[in-house]
């Protein structure tokens, strides 16, 4: 896999909606940056929230994603918000994925953590596949809503060997 550069994450924004709302450039809004990186993608917060101490907290992105399939992401912290031992989960998007993406995020120090809605959150890192996958997301989180989606759980189906 390759990872995808600002130019190429600006090209699939554009033309297939990527990301939407979509900003061009890095911008700074109380001293955290979110927009177009030089690789990466950097969110923000739809709502306020405050993660509490030792706590966790599901948040949702003002951005909704179209990934189309041949490219997936994944999660990354931000380093402003880890450097205060705020950790957004690593998870992955699978292509075929579409929705507003709920992100957890865990709070492993002494002071509540809060946001204001806009607040950058995480960054996304995008990477090719080495061709369109057969395989497409259409599982349980397709088209999320705006607001964090909680886990679904599923029944076990066992397969007969």
């Amino acid at each position: 896999m390759t990872i995808l550069s600002a130019q190429s994450i600006a090209c699939e924004a554009r033309t297939r909606s990527l990301i939407s709302p979509f900003i061009s450039s890095k911008r700074v809004i109380r001293g955290r940056s979110y927009g177009l990186s030089a690789c990466t993608y950097d969110c923000r917060i739809a709502h306020p929230l405050v993660v509490p101490v030792r706590q966790s907290r599901l948040a949702v992105t003002i951005e909704k994603f179209n990934i189309p399939t041949n490219i997936c992401a994944s999660v990354l912290d931000k380093s402003s918000w880890a450097r205060l031992f705020l950790s957004a989960f690593n998870t992955h998007l699978d292509p075929g994925w579409s929705g507003f993406l709920t992100v957890e995020l865990a709070n492993l120090s002494e002071e509540p953590v809060e946001f204001r809605e806009g607040d950058p959150l995480c960054q996304i890192k995008f990477e090719w596949l080495d061709e369109p996958t057969i395989m497409p997301y259409e599982g349980k989180y397709q088209n999320q809503g705006p607001k964090p989606t909680p886990a679904i759980r599923e029944e076990v189906i066992r397969e007969e060997v």
